[in-house]
């Protein structure tokens, strides 16, 4: 599906070797169960945005051949929701962050090519979907999904192109060269006009954190079993309860906290979605358990939690941790 009109073909053609289509968890309840990503390594690392379609077993990676590979998360960022996997190639087309044009180089009115799987129109070997547009403007990010606003609020592109569609989250907005601008944003709307935003996270402003992702030093699931201490953390000493945990991957939301509890004493709620555990993604009512086993009941533990869409960090210790 191409939207564009009078693109570089080639430009188009090095992007779509560069764009790959994601599919993992979803598909019930109107949340799609695909999006977009685009790789920056020749070792195979994607870059997509951090949404639940990550927050399964097996996320397939589909390259613009029709290849399906099996990616692994290396590391998320909740802040700038974004997410870095690694599937197994070699010699993959890439585009090199560190060659993204900075964002005082990129002037509004300029013309923009945004790539991506949306409304899963590509599901093999297919072309992504192309759009043509221009920069409208570069502005600090004030959006929200739902009533709750969004975490990052840095600078961003915003595109005079309607970009914000299901699937697209984590394409490529590229210029006539085929130089990668920036990566196409999630659904959002306007805190200030309600509007839907069509946006990417510019490349230069995002290539610090993605590195450290892609290095394996930005947060990421703990798989390693450490040495668990005699007295662990426990949900129950910290006064949370989680949702009933039916299916092999539920997600961690609190179903309620205990009166008089750590957990009621820090402000923790109902509803509140637990992600991280001393900076461990936690993407399971299990993760969360095996996480804090990880931890001596002595120390304090942090949680970042997902309140609506707003990210909240909170340090909790056990009652009667310290005399």
């Amino acid at each position: 599906m191409c939207l564009a009109q009078a693109a570089p073909a080639s430009a188009i053609e090095s992007t779509q070797q560069r764009v790959v289509k994601i599919y993992g968890a979803g598909g019930t309840s109107g949340l799609e169960a695909y999006q977009t990503g685009v790789l920056i390594s020749a070792e195979g690392h994607v870059l997509t945005a951090w949404s639940y379609v990550l927050d399964t077993d097996t996320v397939v990676v589909i390259l613009h051949d029709g290849r399906r590979l099996e990616g692994t998360l290396i590391g998320a960022d909740p802040k700038l929701e974004l997410a870095v996997l690694k599937v197994d190639v070699q010699d993959a087309p890439h585009f090199d962050l560190t060659k993204a044009p900075p964002l005082d180089a990129i002037d509004a009115g300029s013309r923009v090519f945004a790539v991506s799987n949306l409304y899963n129109v590509a599901t093999g070997d297919e072309p992504a979907s192309v759009q043509r547009g221009v920069v409208a403007a570069k502005a600090s990010l004030a959006a929200r999904r739902g009533s709750y606003r969004t975490p990052y609020t840095g600078n961003v592109l915003v595109i005079d192109a309607v970009t914000n569609n299901p699937g697209a989250a984590g394409g490529a907005l590229v210029n006539a060269r085929g130089e990668l601008l920036g990566v196409l944003g999630k659904e959002l709307r306007s805190q200030e006009t309600n509007a839907w935003l069509n946006y990417a996270l510019p490349a230069s402003e995002i290539r610090g954190a993605v590195a450290e992702l892609a290095a394996g030093r930005g947060p990421r699931r703990t798989t390693e079993r450490a040495s668990q201490p005699e007295q662990p953390h426990t949900l129950a000493g910290l006064g949370i309860v989680l949702v009933p945990d039916a299916l092999p991957k539920t997600p961690p939301y609190v179903d309620r906290v205990r009166d008089g509890s750590p957990a009621a004493g820090a402000g923790i709620r109902p509803d509140d979605l637990v992600l991280m555990i001393d900076d461990q993604l936690a993407p399971s009512c299990r993760a969360v358990v095996e996480g804090l086993e990880r931890i001596d009941r002595a120390d304090a533990v942090k949680l970042t939690l997902l309140r609506g869409e707003e990210l909240v960090e909170i340090k909790l210790e056990a009652a009667g941790a310290k005399p």
